[in-house]
């Protein structure tokens, strides 16, 4: 079997198999509800998969909730069993790898961040994981000098040694990738991060290039295999984009688009943030000059990049212990004052996404417990969150978390406690409820 386990921050027992410990790996990495932050904290608390299952349900249930706890305690179901089957015989596959949280081989650049995947799929050259990268994103819809700055960024920047990270997208993407791959054996190489499984190919027209990538460089995949392309699959790639990355450079962007999300989530890990200023008449230049007021390093070459990553080194070149696991406690943001007589009303919105508002409250929240407080899985609320990120309804903050917006968050406030007042007996405090999804 392709995997690459060995011991590193979790000692696994010498009495387990490798393949089952993989297996104990995968399933985790399966379980309904449980993201990347809750299995690592799971992790934190019962030591590796293996160990964590071995654990009886009154020994979960004394430290967990006790849905999760029976989930845990239970045998996997056949078609949990069925999908682990299917992703060690895949595994078995030359070129084709699965790389866990314990790895040796694990990027190191991934565990510095908040959430680093439990297990990656990897379709290609592993050690590429290890290497500097160097993150090129924007439009799908990219102009033609958008296209050719990103194939000539990436071939010289790939040249010095710089491995090229993108999401296979249309535009900018495909062209990061070809360029990098046009640097030849001698270059860094690419890594495409995938928002589906590593065994689908998402566009159809990028098929070609995707088997040159997996020849030449990587598919990299958290997601499970067969999974197909959906919305909120692409947030968790661009984080991961990010998060391989020493620096992302933007190439050309509309306002509201993902390269910006990936941007920001690269700026809140403490990762360099790139832009090259284009027109102000092209709707395609806009996200890169909102970029550079908001502090980006503009660029008019690749020499631009290479001077200031130089000294700048990825944070962690050594695996982090599990028991290391980052505080994500975010301090709530500060909104600017307004009139004390100022009434704000929500927009139009499903009622979904007002009970997701809600449930978030006022203060950060990550998805996992949002998706415990509202009972549905935490793909239902990605989904959600992203386009209440487009709309500016909520922000997603560093380390993962995200927050209602300040307007959205008096709006809901008002809301609420209009709410209140109309149930409440006549004479009685009806703001009471307003924090009423509040608290962690």
């Amino acid at each position: 079997m392709s995997s690459l386990s060995a011991s590193a921050s979790v000692s696994v027992s010498a009495s387990v198999s490798a393949s089952d410990s993989v297996a104990a790996w995968l399933r985790l990495s399966l379980e309904p509800g449980v993201g990347p932050v809750t299995a690592y904290h799971l992790l934190q608390e019962f030591g590796p998969p293996d160990q964590l299952y071995a654990q009886d349900f009154d020994t979960l249930s004394a430290k967990l909730p006790l849905p999760l706890a029976r989930q845990l305690a239970a045998r996997a179901d056949d078609a949990t069993r069925r999908r682990i089957d299917e992703a060690l015989a895949w595994a078995d596959q030359p070129g084709n790898y699965l790389m866990t949280l314990n790895d040796r081989h694990y990027p190191p650049a991934l565990l510095v961040t908040h959430d680093p995947p439990t297990l990656l799929y990897v379709k290609g050259l592993p050690s590429l994981l290890g290497r500097h990268g160097l993150a090129i994103v924007g439009s799908r819809n990219a102009t033609p000098d958008g296209l050719g700055h990103a194939r000539e960024f990436a071939q010289h920047l790939a040249s010095l040694g710089y491995t090229i990270v993108s999401g296979l997208a249309l535009g900018i993407d495909a062209a990061a990738h070809e360029g990098a791959l046009a640097a030849g054996a001698e270059g860094g190489g690419t890594l495409a991060v995938v928002g589906t499984g590593a065994d689908v190919v998402y566009p159809r027209r990028n098929r070609l290039l995707a088997h040159r990538i997996a020849d030449q460089g990587a598919i990299v995949s958290e997601l499970p295999l067969g999974t197909r392309a959906l919305a909120h699959h692409f947030p968790r790639r661009n984080r991961l984009v990010a998060g391989l990355s020493k620096g992302v450079l933007v190439v050309e962007a509309a306002v509201h688009s993902g390269s910006l999300i990936t941007a920001r989530i690269a700026a809140d890990i403490g990762r360099d943030v790139f832009a090259i200023p284009g027109s102000i008449h092209s709707p395609l230049s806009r996200g890169c000059h909102v970029l550079l007021r908001q502090g980006a390093k503009l660029v008019e070459c690749s020499q631009d990049i290479v001077d200031e990553l130089t000294d700048q080194p990825v944070a962690a070149q050594a695996s982090l212990p599990l028991t290391a696991f980052p505080d994500t406690t975010t301090a709530p943001r500060a909104h600017p004052a307004t009139p004390s007589n100022a009434t704000f009303a929500l927009p139009p919105m499903s009622p979904e996404d007002l009970a997701l508002l809600r449930a978030m409250g006022f203060r950060a929240i990550s998805p996992d417990m949002v998706s415990y407080r509202l009972g549905v899985p935490i793909q239902d609320v990605l989904a959600r969150l992203l386009p209440l990120e487009l709309r500016g309804l909520v922000d997603r903050l560093n380390g993962g978390s995200y927050q209602v917006t300040g307007r959205t968050a008096k709006a809901l406030a008002e809301q609420l406690a209009r709410e209140a007042q109309a149930v409440a007996p006549e004479g009685a405090d009806g703001a009471d409820g307003a924090d009423g999804a509040d608290g962690d």
